[in-house]
């Protein structure tokens, strides 16, 4: 079974950064996409970052300039490293991709990480 696993969230002061980790594991033929999205209080899940195979990123407006999104094909790994984190940065970051395993490609999703930003 195809698995996606995340680290790295935890409490920051606001201005401060944190490096977020994601890994795939299972029966995985190739990985096609990997991003993040993320869930605050009261708000519905929203796209923060998405990373191709072949390197292509993609960004949501608010995080431009102070997150970056990577990834490690050889290790089936995505990061995102947020710089510059505002108390509205809080929320629930959830790890996402898109896997080849034998016969089929399907979205697979991670438990998700707190991330708390303070003032």
């Amino acid at each position: 079974q195809v698995r996606l696993v995340e680290s790295g969230g935890g409490t920051v002061q606001a201005g401060g950064s944190l490096r977020l980790s994601c890994g795939a594991s299972g029966r995985i033929s190739g990985i096609l996409a990997m991003g993040w999205y993320r869930r605050a209080p009261g708000k519905q899940r929203e796209l923060v970052a998405t990373v191709a195979r072949a390197g292509t990123t993609t960004y949501a407006d608010y995080v431009k300039g102070r997150f970056t999104i990577s990834r490690d094909n050889a290790n089936n790994m995505v990061y995102l490293q947020m710089n510059s984190l505002t108390p509205e940065d809080t929320a629930v970051y959830y790890c996402w991709s898109s896997i080849s395993s034998p016969g089929v490609a399907l979205p697979y999703w991670g438990q998700g990480t707190q991330v708390t930003v303070s003032s």
